[in-house]
């Protein structure tokens, strides 16, 4: 097969179709994780000289800081910012269907709104698959009520909670739309449903409360011609049929520490959705050594990678915690192994020593 680009390759996947190699790609690669393997580099510089396939940003919200490490938004969240990438919500502002009603959702169509994705389309499209992270039905309501009052008004307010949802799909759905018109090639969501242990929230509450504006959101990204990357932490197995029917494109990221198992969702699923996935990031990425990051990543390989439909990854994302040694050698391990047509008795003979 002639050598794909990264945008090739990655879209080919999203299509459930067999690349030239495994393609790979992270959320987030934290700042001592890529300084460690590239001193100085910023995450685009990174992609690049790491090989990986996708440039990613997300929409540009204004901020502006109100207490050391604090800062309020354009949504009127501030938020707290620590060691990881991740901002945390410390202060939420709506409480009641009242906040709700007079509340202003941020302006979509806002000049500077996709500033960093029009860069990266300018350097990078054709090259690399780039990715716009927006929301579906869950991060904006939770952020904006806070996480626990959500969850309470999920059984004492659904009408508010709906509200939430309704809102949060129409923003969304302008913002595919804007992303398409810029040139994104793919959207990925992070809402995260579960727990190790179960979903947040029953799968009738899912799908009397969730599940329509879930179906609604997914459309309004394909009408814009954009596949949808669903990124979801934990066992949804009891909400999959749900996410299935409402027309993902892929799931992320297969969570081990939700008892979910790639060669099952493979076996399965692969005929409905691409996969990906999914080496322990909380675990073998951060205290494995080479050899257990090597035979991890090869067991993902001859789990998934059977007829194409992978994207190789972590089993969320690179954080502070991962030993940058122990992501070097997954990439390389992907880089090394992961060219179609797939050899599933691979011979990993020197690739510790080489990987390390």
């Amino acid at each position: 097969m002639a050598e794909m680009t990264s945008a090739e390759r990655v879209m080919t996947v999203l299509r459930r179709g067999e690349p030239d190699r495994i393609p790979h790609f992270e959320w987030i690669v934290d700042k001592r994780v890529r300084h460690a393997l590239c001193p100085g580099a910023g995450l685009e510089e990174f992609t690049v000289r790491m090989g990986l396939d996708a440039m990613l940003c997300d929409p540009d919200f204004k901020s502006t800081q109100v207490a050391p490490n604090r800062f309020k938004n354009e949504w009127g969240i501030v938020v707290e910012k620590g060691t990881e990438q991740h901002s945390t919500v410390v202060e939420s502002v709506i409480q009641t269907m009242e906040n709700m009603l007079k509340y202003e959702a941020p302006d979509a169509y806002a000049p500077y709104r996709f500033e960093s994705l029009k860069k990266l389309v300018a350097r990078y499209k054709g090259k690399y698959a780039i990715g716009v992270h927006l929301n579906d039905v869950l991060s904006i309501p939770r952020n904006l009520m806070g996480f626990q009052e959500l969850m309470m008004a999920f059984c004492l307010e659904p009408e508010l909670v709906q509200a939430l949802v309704d809102m949060s799909v129409e923003l969304n759905i302008k913002l595919a739309q804007e992303a398409a018109r810029c040139g994104a090639d793919f959207i990925f969501t992070g809402d995260d449903y579960s727990s190790g242990q179960a979903p947040f929230m029953s799968p009738d509450t899912f799908r009397e409360l969730l599940y329509p504006g879930l179906k609604k959101v997914i459309k309004g990204f394909h009408d814009a011609g954009l596949p949808m990357i669903k990124h979801t932490d934990g066992n949804v197995m009891p909400l999959l049929d749900m996410l299935l029917d409402a027309g993902i494109d892929c799931l992320d990221p297969i969570d081990p520490l939700g008892n979910m198992d790639m060669a099952e969702m493979k076996r399965d699923y692969s005929h409905r959705i691409a996969l990906k996935g999914n080496v322990n990031c909380a675990t073998t990425l951060v205290t494995g050594t080479v050899q257990e990051v090597v035979q991890e990543t090869l067991d993902v390989i001859r789990a998934g990678a059977q007829g194409g439909g992978l994207i190789l990854s972590s089993s969320n994302s690179i954080h502070s915690s991962v030993n940058p040694l122990n992501y070097l050698a997954m990439v390389n391990t992907i880089k090394a192994y992961g060219t179609y047509p797939i050899k599933l008795n691979f011979d990993a003979s020197g690739a510790v020593e080489a990987f390390g």
